[in-house]
């Protein structure tokens, strides 16, 4: 299923959980940091909509991104960025990435196709913003039925039932606008019939509703004082078979904005945060771990549909707003709080000053977790993992997966504290 550049031994298989359908789990016992997968996306688009003012658009996204590879575009050096210039709508970091994008993601029949939606004629002008985002995908899916057949048919094999995408009379009447823009555009769609399909309504809507539950948000450099948006939207089809856990125990890293030599900047790493046994399941949150029970539930049932019931939930289910809130104030306040451990299959916890607690004697089993694996800078709310282990030892080093400081263990930190 998925393999290390480092390694050609399977590190993850899938299997089928009750209660859970395809899930990945550790072929093998795994150690603290250790990278599980890298993946590629099949698919990208921008998540900025297309109809905004540019005063607008420099007001909800802070940075202006290359179009192809995603990477922050250096306004300073505007020299080195170009347009393109027949849909003005997608700027390119190099002339290199410029070229690339031609005969992949932005091909002649997406550039006319984004030009007929900024027309002042186009009934985009009209809908709201996560719309005109899903019209992005739309084309982007369609476009990968020419340049990449073998791409279109692993997206069409992802999870997403087009029935449930379209449970609500809004979400019917979405699918059916979206579906009509297409198939105004010029040339139409590209021919299905490679793929034993037509195009129709059943088809947009299973598109759809594989971006909806597949797609990855590429998020905008971390700013403390600023809220971060997404950049981009990628699927990520290796990626996609991680499930969610409240309490997890891997989360993915990326480096869109790094030099690569390769080219490869947009993959996404998954390392684990400790080690992991053989046999049991890899899984990271969807969204950033601080949230509290309600806002969880809420956005896993609107955003997924379903409902968690992993140990944090189960524990946190029983406590009233009062405590949540609480809880929030003590145990989040200083930002100690919000990444969680999956590696405790018994009840006994390990406490703060190195004793041992059971979940009738803490108010909050996990807390201890939250200390370890939780960033402290302000307003961020990553996730700790170590740097990835040498052949010898742990590293000590810690990574946060959102502003990407590097702290020491808080193992380290206490040992040497109990030596002073």
């Amino acid at each position: 299923m998925s393999e290390t550049a480092e390694s050609s031994a399977p590190l993850l298989k899938m299997v089928e959980l009750e209660g859970k359908g395809r899930a990945l789990v550790a072929s093998v016992p795994l150690r603290a940091g250790q990278v599980v997968l890298r993946d590629s996306p099949i698919l990208l688009y921008s998540a900025l909509p297309l109809l905004v003012a540019p005063h607008e658009a420099q007001q909800n996204h802070n940075f202006e991104y290359c179009s192809h590879c995603f990477r922050l575009v250096a306004k300073e050096q505007p020299s080195s960025s170009c347009r393109c210039p027949s849909c003005s709508l997608s700027i390119f970091c190099s002339q290199n990435c410029q070229s690339l994008a031609l005969s992949s993601s932005h091909t002649p029949w997406v550039c006319q196709a984004l030009k007929q939606f900024v027309d002042s004629s186009s009934p985009l002008l009209r809908c709201q913003p996560d719309i005109q985002v899903q019209a992005r995908f739309l084309v982007a899916a369609y476009n990968l039925a020419m340049f990449c057949p073998s791409s279109f048919q692993t997206l069409l094999s992802l999870q997403g039932d087009p029935s449930t995408f379209m449970s609500s009379p809004e979400a019917k009447d979405s699918v059916f606008f979206l579906h009509s823009l297409v198939s105004s555009l010029p040339s139409g769609p590209v021919n299905l019939s490679t793929f034993g399909l037509s195009f129709s309504v059943e088809l947009t809507a299973a598109l759809l509703a594989k971006d909806k539950l597949n797609a990855f948000g590429l998020m905008e450099p971390f700013a403390p004082d600023k809220e971060r948006s997404v950049r981009a939207y990628g699927i990520y089809p290796r990626a996609s078979f991680f499930n969610h856990d409240c309490l997890p125990n891997a989360c993915r890293f990326d480096y869109v904005d790094a030099a690569t030599a390769d080219g490869r900047n947009l993959d996404m790493t998954v390392r684990v945060i400790h080690d992991v046994p053989c046999g049991r399941e890899i899984s990271f949150s969807y969204f950033p771990v601080n949230l509290k029970y309600s806002e969880r539930q809420k956005r896993l049932k609107e955003d997924y549909g379903f409902t968690c019931d992993c140990d944090r939930c189960r524990v946190e289910a029983n406590w009233s707003d009062q405590e949540d809130e609480e809880l929030d104030e003590d145990n989040l306040g200083d930002n100690e709080g919000a990444a969680m451990d999956e590696d405790d299959d018994n009840e006994e916890m390990v406490a703060e000053d190195g004793g041992s607690v059971t979940q009738d004697e803490s108010y909050f089993p996990h807390a201890y977790f939250f200390l370890q694996y939780m960033c402290n800078k302000d307003n961020c709310w990553g996730t700790l993992a170590p740097l990835p282990p040498s052949d010898s030892s742990t590293s000590t080093v810690m990574e946060c997966n959102v502003c990407g400081s590097l702290h020491q263990s808080k193992e380290v930190l206490d040992g040497n504290v109990a030596e002073q």
